[in-house]
């Protein structure tokens, strides 16, 4: 079968076949008498192994050496192979994500493109100062990697970097939080710590809810912090953890002033004190005196009832802290 006759049937360029004969790679067994390769049965056989070992991407070296040294063995450089393909692969994704991100910025030109990819480069650099400086001194009409943002905020272990990054996603109106909402359900808690401080950022219904949920997340922390920031936007749905953190001491006095913010009206402030007094029932001393502080915060008659019993308190410090208290409003009127 002549050189043209091989190709249109195999598939391979004359071009490659006379590259194959030049390595000993495939060589035709005979010529005609005009001078031209004829191959054999026995060639294109041999043509089909390298064509099937390049598919697994064997170089035309190593498929020379396996259809020519009974030596070679498959299993180490076969190992190799799926060595260097998981890499490819992994590169391959990392371009694809890469691209998606651009994409998700809806860049209107070239030079939008650019400065999101220089934003990417710069959220993978080991310098905290260098990554914080990258968001801060973005063009504020440039787009933003919206996805990019939220998945370097919940790896970001710089306090510094991190505000700047929950600055950067307050931009994007609330583009962030179905990234966030992901965070919230993260089995790792410092990254739900990470996705509710910057969920309390973002104004709106949207991130209250989200914060809401965080009322009921098993770690304290997050749960204080969510309750603080719904608190500071008059949510009555923080007031028992407001409420626990004033009485366990932690972030106290700002639970007791987000307290005092939530007490907007009479019937507010009456909720509130009722919060209180009920937790005063079963709390320590220490407990006691926060909780009788935070009263300080309270307008109302409520407040100014609990106060007076409080001023007769068995507990001498709560006693005289309340009487302060009571001392301190008689002066502003």
């Amino acid at each position: 079968m002549l050189i043209g006759e091989v190709s249109r049937r195999s598939g391979v360029s004359i071009r490659m076949l006379r590259h194959y004969d030049a390595l000993g790679l495939v060589v035709p067994t005979g010529r005609t008498t005009g001078g031209y390769r004829e191959y054999s049965a026995a060639d294109i056989r041999r043509l089909f192994h390298v064509e099937c070992l390049r598919t697994l991407g064997l170089s035309l070296t190593d498929a020379k050496r396996a259809l020519d040294e009974p030596g070679f063995t498959p299993a180490t450089l076969v190992a190799e192979l799926i060595g260097h393909t998981r890499a490819r692969i992994r590169a391959e994704e990392e371009l694809l994500t890469r691209l998606l991100q651009v994409d998700a910025s809806a860049p209107a030109d070239w030079s939008d493109v650019l400065q999101v990819v220089s934003l990417l480069h710069a959220l993978e650099s080991d310098s905290g100062g260098h990554r914080q400086r990258a968001v801060l001194t973005q063009d504020e009409s440039a787009p933003l990697p919206v996805g990019a943002l939220v998945e370097a905020l919940l790896a970001e272990d710089d306090p510094n970097v991190a505000g700047a990054l929950q600055w950067a996603l307050v931009r994007t109106d609330g583009h962030g939080l179905p990234g966030l909402e992901s965070g919230l359900a993260s089995p790792d808690v410092e990254v739900r710590r990470r996705a509710v401080t910057a969920i309390a950022a973002v104004p709106g219904a949207d991130a209250s809810r989200l914060l809401r949920r965080a009322l009921d997340d098993p770690d304290t922390t997050i749960r204080g912090r969510a309750a603080l920031a719904l608190g500071s936007r008059g949510n009555a749905d923080a007031l028992p953890v407001l409420v626990d953190l004033v009485a366990e001491g932690r972030r106290d006095v700002e639970a007791a002033e987000t307290l005092g913010t939530l007490a907007g009206g009479p019937a507010a402030a009456g909720e509130i004190v009722a919060a209180l007094e009920h937790r005063l029932s079963d709390a320590d001393s220490a407990a006691r005196l926060r909780l009788a502080q935070a009263l300080a915060e309270i307008p109302g008659r409520a407040a100014l009832d609990l106060l007076t019993r409080l001023a007769q308190d068995g507990d001498r410090t709560v006693a005289l802290t309340a009487a302060a208290i009571l001392h301190a409003r008689d002066d502003e009127h």
